[in-house]
């Protein structure tokens, strides 16, 4: 709902300080596994991402509701804007409960939309405790991030905010999945809701959508083929998750980890389910490298949605020009354009406005790239 033009559009504001944290090392997820998240050497995401949307507000016609510290309100600070109230006090070591309870500390105080930063975890526990009552927006920082309430990047999850009075509403849904079984390769989500969402065409992602036909089977023969034949016997090779690189990899002889990356190299396998840390151990020194990754069916996400381990800077010891995208011909039909959202906006803008993208034998197809601000 757009804010009136006698007073400011009242948010309900919060993060979730752990989400994502699981991503770059390995863990797909951080639910339940913060612990072992901190053990392996995982750092906080959430907060720099919603300081980015956050800083892009500054000044706008906006009052937040928010809760204490982590939160929220410290990244209200940080960000420089001063037109916000803490509602709710959260624990040190906040918990769902603590989503829950703020944001119903914030439907009493009549808010008009829910903006939060997390994963699918977190979008699920606020839609359970808001429902429909007010439309929900998220800024996303989780691993996995299936539903349809993100804004596709901080900055485009700022513009949407900044025109408000131009969205239309759409009914998107929620939806989660099973960490543990996610972690052993089972993919099964499960939609919890339909929520209302602000949506600008191309800053708004869709659901991610499975596509399963006979036909898809052997458009992914055909492009392992060609990708198998065009592999170098000196280059390292990081397959990303998806059917499609597991089924370049059964060219090559072995079951590859559906969920995971996995990194071959002359036929060998090198690394299995691998985290931030094992891909830069493998790319030091002047080792030739060439990362595979397909987009997530319908939202268009190459890297950043499922692909922490692939960061930054390991994009950057291999090169976005090494970057080899590989889809379906039906996959790219349904998905109009693709998104890069790797964390580090210059490196996204370093890939251009369009890609290439490997659809089978030999055939490509160039896609536009978007990059919202």
């Amino acid at each position: 709902m757009a804010a009136v033009a006698s007073g400011p559009l009242i948010a309900g504001f919060l993060i979730n300080p752990i989400a994502g944290m699981g991503g770059r090392v390995g863990l797909k997820g951080t639910d339940g596994q913060f612990e072992e998240a901190v053990r392996r050497g995982a750092v906080p995401v959430s907060q720099d991402r919603a300081i980015r949307t956050l800083t892009l507000l500054r000044g706008a016609n906006i009052r937040f509701l928010t809760c204490s510290g982590a939160m929220g309100e410290d990244a209200l600070i940080e960000s420089g804007n001063k037109d916000y109230l803490v509602v709710y006090h959260s624990a040190e070591k906040s918990s769902a409960q603590d989503t829950i309870a703020a944001c119903q500390a914030f439907l009493s105080r009549g808010i008009s939309l829910l903006l939060f930063c997390g994963g699918d975890g977190t979008a699920r526990d606020v839609y359970g405790s808001v429902d429909n009552r007010v439309p929900l927006l998220g800024i996303p920082a989780g691993v996995k991030m299936h539903s349809g309430v993100f804004g596709v990047n901080p900055a485009a999850t700022a513009e949407i905010l900044l025109r408000l009075s131009e969205t239309s509403f759409r009914e998107s849904e929620i939806v989660d999945i099973d960490e543990e079984e996610y972690r052993r390769g089972v993919l099964a989500p499960r939609i919890f809701g339909i929520a209302r969402v602000p949506y600008l065409p191309g800053h708004v992602q869709d659901r991610k959508w499975v596509y399963e036909e006979a036909s898809e089977d052997r458009a992914k023969a055909a492009i392992a083929q060609f990708i198998t034949a065009i592999m170098r016997d000196d280059t390292v090779y990081i397959l990303g998750a998806g059917s499609t690189t597991a089924e370049i990899a059964a060219h090559l002889g072995f079951e590859k980890t559906l969920l995971g990356i996995d990194v071959v190299m002359g036929g060998r396998v090198l690394l299995r389910d691998a985290d931030e840390r094992g891909l830069l151990s493998l790319l030091v020194g002047e080792r030739r490298a060439k990362i595979i990754v397909s987009p997530i069916g319908a939202q268009g996400f190459v890297l950043g949605r499922g692909t922490q381990a692939i960061s930054p800077r390991v994009l950057r010891a291999v090169g976005p020009e090494n970057v080899i995208v590989v889809a379906t011909p039906h996959k790219l039909r349904e998905t109009p354009v693709l998104y890069i959202d790797t964390g580090d906006t210059a490196l996204d803008r370093e890939f251009g406005t369009t890609i290439l993208v490997i659809s089978g034998h030999g055939m490509g197809q160039r896609k536009k790239l978007l990059h919202p601000e």
